[in-house]
């Protein structure tokens, strides 16, 4: 069965008004905008930035759990980048996401899609993973959700502390994998 998803709230992207920002911002920096070598550049930095704002639609797509299967679901080293809301940087990691089926169970690719979903838009790496696993919980209704989220943040590594090869892990549990320790901990031995 497929759902539609509940619409979240973004802005389209307006590339033109991007590129003249850009522009702008580039001859605050010193950058001769007219020089040939750059001449389009302000038009592909903000084709970029749409591409890494916009998430693909997609429908959820759930099927009955009629086998009554009672274990952990999960997906993990799943790819995605996003961009740090205080820097407008990329951090760029792997998520770990799982679920406890309920009364129906989910289209593998979706969880993908879900991470993606969260990932496309300015973000902190804790908001998104809290997100993600809210997002499972109120559109699958499983028994628990856990997410666990690593990535390497470019805000850090690339300037100010420049701490190379440093990533940040964060965690979301809910239901089952938040209450019941044997749970939890079965689930941080498939996500990690």
């Amino acid at each position: 069965m497929t759902r539609p998803l509940r619409p979240i709230e973004t802005a389209a992207v307006d590339v033109e008004a991007a590129a003249d920002a850009v522009a702008d911002l580039m001859r605050a920096l010193g950058m001769e905008v007219d020089d040939p070598s750059l001449a389009r550049t302000p038009r592909r930095v903000a084709h970029a930035y749409a591409e890494l704002l916009e998430p693909p639609a997609f429908g959820l797509t759930t099927f009955p759990n009629d086998e009554n299967y009672d274990e952990l679901v999960v997906a993990r080293d799943i790819p995605f980048t996003s961009l740090c809301e205080h820097h407008l940087l990329p951090f760029v990691g792997t998520a770990a996401v799982g679920y406890l089926p309920g009364a129906r169970i989910l289209g593998l690719s979706k969880l993908a899609r879900v991470v993606e979903l969260f990932a496309r838009r300015p973000q902190v790496q804790e908001r998104m993973t809290k997100q993600i696993g809210a997002w499972l919980e109120s559109h699958l209704h499983p028994q628990g959700v856990g997410v666990v989220i690593r990535a390497e943040h470019t805000c850090m590594t690339l300037r100010g502390v420049r701490a190379h090869g440093a990533t940040t892990v964060t965690s979301a549990m809910l239901g089952t994998l938040r209450d019941d320790l044997r749970s939890r901990a079965e689930f941080l031995s498939l996500a990690t």
